[in-house]
């Protein structure tokens, strides 16, 4: 690592980030190359957020178009782009209307916020409890966080906001019994990404409609880490046939530059007012610029591109499975994978980056796979060797540690 970067930020950046210690500086599609040339492929994207991969030209001319012309007017007044992001998005949705912000968490936020005002609104003031799932990941802002829930990121941060209850996941018997009378909305992702790239069942999505439905409870799905096009679809929800009030999303939306919004069907944005809720930066005309860029290349052919690459990539992840009994499970859809293993993952992850390939470990025991929505099976292929070569590496180190009886067999740091 360049000293000049490391003592920097360890001098001047708060220390919230575990970083990997290899310093990025520029992109090619799936590729990305550290500051000595080193190349690495990129099966995370930036967590998702790079949906047309590093260096797209279109993109690239865009953004530098915009920049030339205006990039920022405020909220106070009209320009030319917002109308045309919230058009693509209500065409994939199915939902009318939408609010602009810059990242997930703040249209989670928003979502939050539209819920509760759609019962003031309505003059049941009670009404305010949401349902929430065990396991999911929906940000770190204070409501966001509320909903949020692995303890590790909620304690040290209490009390959060009140009125917050937690269901397991896929238990649709649960769900039916915590609706009540006071649940204003219940807020869940369709495949839970940090919490493991667990997908929602047919079963348990089923039972979110019946309540809904039978109670008059808002939904809001999260997709800000497995909408737009993640999947194969534009939306998961979609595909399990939920049918949301509201939606979140982010991450992906301007393929890098930062944004985020939330969706919503006409009968909530009728019971909202003028200031009820607003952003400075939310919707400026350089996010929607990349927005229009990402959005038409996910409306235009793109989904047909992941499904077929998805079904490629599971296939190689189960037989990767078959090789590997460490591997336990494969989940996922689209270009949306997680690999449950066995053991902690972090020596997999960490024996990746070795080998030239960026993944992720969530949920201590799965490695996470979203790369850009443009990667090729051929460059799926080459990926796959790669971290077929890491669980080699790291199956071999555990194999020959409990050979010679060292007290290091079995670990996995």
């Amino acid at each position: 690592m360049t000293p000049d970067v490391k003592q920097l930020e360890s001098q001047y950046v708060v220390q919230t980030y575990r970083r990997t210690p290899i310093v990025l500086v520029r992109g090619e599609g799936v590729r990305v190359f550290d500051e000595d040339g080193r190349e690495y492929l990129d099966l995370l994207a930036g967590i998702g957020v790079g949906a047309l991969g590093h260096g797209h030209k279109g993109l690239a001319a865009a953004i530098a178009d915009q920049s030339r012309e205006m990039i920022h007017c405020s909220n106070l007044f009209f320009h030319p782009l917002q109308g045309q992001v919230a058009q693509r998005l209500a065409t994939l949705s199915g939902l009318s209307r939408a609010f602009f912000c810059n990242s997930g968490a703040e249209a989670v936020e928003a979502c939050l916020k539209f819920a509760r005002r759609y019962w003031h609104t309505k003059g049941d003031t009670a009404r305010t409890e949401i349902i929430a799932m065990e396991g999911d990941f929906h940000g770190r802002t204070y409501g966001a966080l509320s909903v949020t829930y692995d303890e590790h990121y909620r304690t040290p941060f209490a009390p959060l906001l009140p009125n917050v209850r937690f269901v397991p996941v896929n238990n649709p018997d649960a769900l039916r019994n915590a609706v009540s009378e006071k649940t204003a909305a219940i807020i869940l992702e369709p495949i839970q990404g940090e919490g493991g790239v667990r997908p929602l069942t047919p079963e348990f999505a089923g039972a979110v409609v019946e309540v809904c439905d039978n109670t008059g409870t808002l939904l809001i799905a999260d997709e800000v880490q497995c909408g737009l096009g993640r999947t194969g679809h534009p939306f998961y929800f979609q595909k399990l046939g939920m049918k949301p009030h509201l939606v979140s999303v982010g991450k992906a939306l301007a393929a890098g530059v930062p944004m985020g919004a939330a969706l919503l069907k006409e009968e909530v944005a009728a019971t909202l007012s003028f200031g009820d809720h607003g952003s400075t930066f939310g919707g400026n005309l350089l996010a929607c610029r990349a927005a229009i860029v990402c959005l038409d290349a996910i409306g235009g052919g793109l989904m047909d591109h992941v499904k077929k690459a998805g079904a490629h990539l599971e296939k190689q992840l189960r037989a990767l499975a078959s090789k590997h009994s460490v591997i336990v499970d494969v989940r996922g859809a689209g270009l949306m994978w997680g690999l449950e293993l066995a053991d902690d993952a972090a020596a997999v992850h960490e024996a990746a980056i070795r080998h030239g390939l960026l993944v992720n470990r969530t949920a201590g025991t799965v490695i996470r796979l979203l790369p850009p929505l443009t990667i090729t099976e051929a460059e799926l292929d080459r990926a796959l060797v790669r971290l077929d070569a890491a669980l080699s590496e790291v199956l071999g180190s555990r194999s020959v540690a409990a050979a010679l009886g060292s007290p290091l067999a079995g670990a996995t740091t």
